[in-house]
This record gives structure tokens, C-alpha cells and sequence, in this order.
């Protein structure tokens, strides 16, 4: 398939906000795909060119792009980064620069699918020395080849940012009305499709796989395998435990929030796999939890827990932070399994025995788990109770807190196992942190239709005369100004308080002052202030008070410390 044919389907996708026509553009595409090709379409529609729970990532630069632009266009870094500071997004720049290119240094042929997708899986092979400028030839090599619109595409792919409003739900509904039901008017049957696909997706985590099981009447082979992880069920923020019983329902489980990772299990035999809610592999950084695993009493199993740090002298829980650097680092593991030990507490599972649990209810897959975890200090259930009242939920909440832990999760005892869902089958209740008033030191300029605003703020507390980072925030704040606080009226503010720029990063004179929530603060080398808030979110602009009535580093750490 030529690849300006996708292009076209980009370019349809990006031109309507409108959910039904993307699907009917993405189904029209789909039904012309070949079986072969399917799984190479389903994953570029998404911006990707490895599936989601593949570890590769094209791993390319903005820096490495203008540098390739630069071979194919002739024209200076400078001049590209200007147009690019213009426009907000690389790919669109490279559109514009195709259409004027002063050069040419490779022989122009029509780009196909299957040579951009091989292309782009190639550049995660390419190492060593002289690497970066291979990677760059071979990208230049596409954009020699390319059409105005098949390089703005090439380079948001290249960028992992595709930005063509694509997502699970709108490739799932494409699947359904490509292959099975396009008539939404019979409700019935359009469901029933609709959930049939969902399931597919759910336990394959790949579009491919269930397109060509729709188009051949297979979906019902779809199966969870062992070493390929699916998507960990999520759960919604309750404000209390009237609220948690009136969706999870009476009686119902509790357990501790811990504040660890957490992690999927594939247990195949012996061999034991380690994942990240994000499906990122964790296998080599976590040697001595996967040689308790291996103890695990089944043959095969998928479980769902948390890997959480562990005072070595109190024994106590620590932070997630404290621990963070683990699932990071590939090097000098056994140095990091002493000093930065770790437990993990398991509280669902998703398979055993070569049996899928995704439909069974709670109840059941708490007691195949407690069958499959043989309990010590190191790996445990977690701590589990069910109960009725709001009262005994209470208690149990407090303890947990006690013990250094988040705050609890409680769960509906006939419910199935949803992967990647919020759906009320369970939900989280936390202490809330409060508000800190924050005064903006610095800002990026905002990319695709945020590129004439500033849109990610960076936020400071006050320490004596000066200001220390403590996080950058976007979030909260509106596109359009009726509906509050606008990335537009921020910009207007801040741009006369400008008094540094560095490419697509500004310094401000602290002036303007936001109200910012957050779900932590946790301990950062990354800011000046030694924190970072977690999740912050902007709530309002706060005119109302002078700069000298700012959140203070002192009272920063009193928060922290109060956690």
C-alpha cells in the first residue's frame, strides 16, 4: 500500500473532531487492508510501529529530526527551528519545508507503508558508534522521498506524537463497522459486536490480532497469553465510603493502598515476568522478585500487585520514590536489590493454570489467589478484609494510614476483571493534600494547537529571597477563556514579565501567582526545592494576594513530612 493512501486517512482524521467519521474513515481503510498488512495499519493509525506492550520505542529526538531536515532542505538549523517555533509542531514544518526543499540528496521514490514501517523499527536496531548519524540518514532518506503531507506524518510518527485524535475506543468501533455490524441503528446487535471486539482487545492488546479475527469470525480465539500483558484495571477517586458503598455496593472487600508500582506477573513454568502498569518489562531489575515468584503454586498465572520499598532497619514501608530509580535502572542491580529492598503484595489475579479469571467474579479470584501465593515476609496477599459499614471502614482506612500506606481500595465481590477501565468494580479513597499558592518562573511554548500559547508552567514556592521549583503544571488550565482559566490570558500575562528565552522555553519575572492542587509531594533531585508535586493540577489565578503570601519551602516540607 502506497503510504500517501494512510496519509490521506491521517489527514481526514485530524480535519474532524468528529468521532463517527473518524471511525467510518478508519473502517473504509481497514476493509482495504490486506491480512498481512493489518497489523502494521491498526499500529501507524495509532502512532506507533510496536505494539504496546513491546519495550522498543523509536526513541528519536526533535534535535536528530532538524538535523535530518536540514540534509533534505539545505536550509540552517536556524531557520528550520524558527518555522518550527512558528508553527508549534515539527511535522507540520516539515510539510512546509517539503514543498520548498533547495536539495535534494537521494533519489526520490514512492514511499510505501511497509517501507516507512520497516524503516522506523530499523532506527531501534542501529548502535554504537557513528549510530546518531545513520539514524539520521535514514530519516533523511524517508523525507527525500516524501510528499508534503507524507513528511508531516513521517515525523509525528518518528516523534511518537501523531495527533490525529485516534484512540482504543474509536479503533475498536473501526474494527466493528469494518468487519462486523456498520448499522448502528440495530442497537442489539451493534452491543454485542461492540463488546465482542472490546473483550478481543482486552486480553490481546493488539488491534492487529483482532482485526483479522473480526474479518475471519475468530474473535472468540482471542485469548490472554502468558508474557504479553494487558492493560491492569483502574479504579475511580471516591470522596468517602458512603460514596465507595454506593457504587461497589454492600458487603464489599478493603484493602491497603500501598504506595508502590504496580506490577503484572506472567508465570510460565520457571520463568517469571515482571511488568509495569504502563506494560513496560521490569524483569531484570527485580532479580530477587522473581526468584521468590518462581514458588508461585501454579504452572501458569498472570497476578495483578505492587512491588513496594521496605525500610531495611524498621522494616516499614517507604515512599514510592525511594524506590523509583529500580524500575529505571538496567545496571548494577545486585548493588540496588541491598540497598533499596522490596516486598510485593499481590491482591488479584487475571489467569492460572492456563484458565482465564477475566470473567469471574472478585470472590473467586481472591480465593485462586490465595491457592497460588504461598505467603512469607517477602511476598504476601494484601491486607484484606470485607465488610459492611461505613464504620468498620473507617477503621480499617485509619490503620492503613497508620502503617504508611496511601489510603485503601474497596471492590465489588461479584464483579469481573476489567482491564484498563474505570468502572466502578472498584475505587480509592485517599487523604487529600491541600491547595498551594505557586508563583510561575518559567513556561514552554505549547505544541499543535496550543503553539501560540504557553502552555506548561513552571511553578515555584518562596525560600527567604528566592524561588525553588516545585513541579510544572498545564493542567487545569482551559483552551477556550469562558470556560476559566485560559492558556491565552496566562500567555498574555506572561509574556511582558519574559526575561529569558532558550528555544521553547521562557524564564518570567515570578509575578503571577496559581493556586495548584495536587495528589502528592513526593522527594525530587529534579527541582531546586528537593520536591515535586505529584499529579498537580492548576484551580485558579490567584490576583487576589500579593507574591510575599506564597507557599513557602518551609511549609513544603511540613506537607511532605505530614504524609
Amino acid at each position: 500500500m502506497r503510504y500517501a493512501k494512510l496519509c490521506e486517512v491521517y489527514h481526514q482524521l485530524e480535519n474532524t473532531s468528529k468521532r463517527i467519521e473518524k471511525t467510518t474513515a478508519i473502517a473504509q481503510l481497514l476493509k482495504k487492508t490486506d491480512d498481512d498488512a493489518l497489523d502494521k495499519i491498526t499500529l501507524l493509525l495509532q502512532g506507533k510501529v510496536f505494539p504496546s506492550y513491546d519495550d522498543q520505542k523509536i526513541g528519536i529526538a526533535s534535535k536528530l529530526v532538524v538535523k535530518a531536515l536540514q540534509r533534505t532542505t539545505g536550509l540552517s538549523a536556524g531557520k528550520i527551528t524558527a518555522l518550527w517555533k512558528k508553527t508549534g509542531d515539527l511535522g507540520e514544518t516539515a510539510e512546509q519545508l517539503t514543498g520548498k526543499k533547495t536539495q535534494a540528496t537521494l533519489t526520490s521514490s514512492h514511499l510505501t507503508v511497509d517501507k516507512v514501517f520497516s524503516t522506523l523499527q530499523k532506527l531501534t536496531t542501529v548502535e554504537g558508534k557513528g549510530s546518531v548519524d545513520l539514524k539520521m540518514k535514514m530519516v533523511a532518506e524517508l523525507l527525500s522521498s516524501a510528499s508534503p503531507l507524507e513528511a508531516k506524518y513521517v515525523v509525528r510518527t518518528l516523534l511518537e506524537d501523531l495527533r490525529v485524535g485516534v484512540g482504543d475506543g474509536t479503533l475498536r468501533d473501526s474494527v466493528v463497522e469494518a468487519f462486523l455490524e456498520d448499522d448502528r441503528e440495530k442497537k442489539e446487535e451493534y452491543k454485542k459486536a461492540v463488546e465482542q471486539v472490546q473483550h478481543a482487545f482486552d486480553v490481546t492488546n493488539n488491534f492487529g490480532t483482532v482485526a483479522k479475527g473480526a474479518r475471519h469470525g475468530k474473535l472468540k480465539e482471542a485469548s490472554l497469553t502468558i508474557g504479553r500483558p494487558i492493560k491492569v484495571m483502574l479504579f475511580l477517586k471516591v470522596e468517602d465510603f458512603k460514596e465507595a458503598f454506593e457504587r461497589v455496593s454492600k458487603p464489599a472487600a478493603i484493602e491497603y493502598k500501598y504506595d508502590g508500582f504496580r506490577v503484572q506477573v506472567h508465570k510460565d513454568g520457571k520463568k517469571v515476568r515482571l511488568f509495569t502498569r504502563r506494560l513496560e518489562e521490569v524483569t531484570t531489575q527485580f532479580p530477587e522478585v522473581v526468584q521468590w515468584l518462581q514458588k508461585l503454586k501454579a504452572k501458569t498465572c498472570v497476578l495483578d500487585g505492587e512491588i513496594i520499598g521496605i525500610d531495611k532497619k524498621s522494616k516499614t514501608f517507604l515512599p514510592f520514590q525511594q524506590i523509583s530509580q529500580r524500575i529505571k535502572r538496567k545496571h548494577h542491580i545486585e548493588k540496588l536489590v541491598k540497598d533499596l529492598p522490596v516486598v510485593v503484595r499481590f491482591f488479584d489475579l487475571m489467569e492460572k493454570d492456563n484458565t482465564s479469571y477475566l470473567d469471574k467474579h472478585y470472590e473467586e479470584r481472591w480465593k485462586a489467589l490465595k491457592q497460588t501465593v504461598e505467603q512469607s515476609d517477602d511476598v504476601h496477599l494484601a491486607e484484606h478484609k470485607t465488610i459492611s459499614t461505613e464504620k468498620d471502614a473507617e477503621a480499617f482506612f485509619k490503620d492503613a494510614l497508620h502503617k504508611g500506606n496511601e489510603g485503601v481500595m474497596m471492590k465489588k465481590l461479584d464483579a469481573p476483571y476489567k482491564p484498563g477501565a474505570r468502572v466502578g468494580y472498584g475505587v480509592k479513597v485517599k487523604t487529600s493534600m491541600e491547595e498551594l499558592d505557586l508563583v510561575i518562573v518559567g513556561a514552554d511554548w505549547g505544541e499543535g494547537k496550543r503553539g501560540k500559547w504557553l502552555a506548561s508552567f513552571l511553578v515555584a514556592c518562596k525560600d527567604g529571597k528566592e524561588y525553588k521549583e516545585v513541579g510544572k503544571v498545564g493542567t487545569g488550565v482551559k483552551e477556550k477563556p469562558e470556560e476559566g482559566l485560559s492558556f491565552g490570558e496566562l500567555t498574555k500575562l506572561l509574556k511582558p514579565l519574559i526575561i529569558e528565552e532558550s528555544g521553547r522555553s521562557v524564564k518570567v519575572k515570578p509575578k503571577i501567582i496559581l493556586e495548584v492542587q495536587y495528589e502528592e509531594i513526593q522527594a525530587s533531585p529534579s527541582y531546586a526545592s528537593g520536591f515535586a508535586l505529584r499529579f498537580p493540577r492548576v484551580m485558579r489565578l490567584r490576583d487576589d494576594k500579593p507574591i510575599s503570601e506564597i507557599a513557602t519551602l518551609h511549609h513544603v516540607k511540613e506537607l511532605y513530612e505530614k504524609q
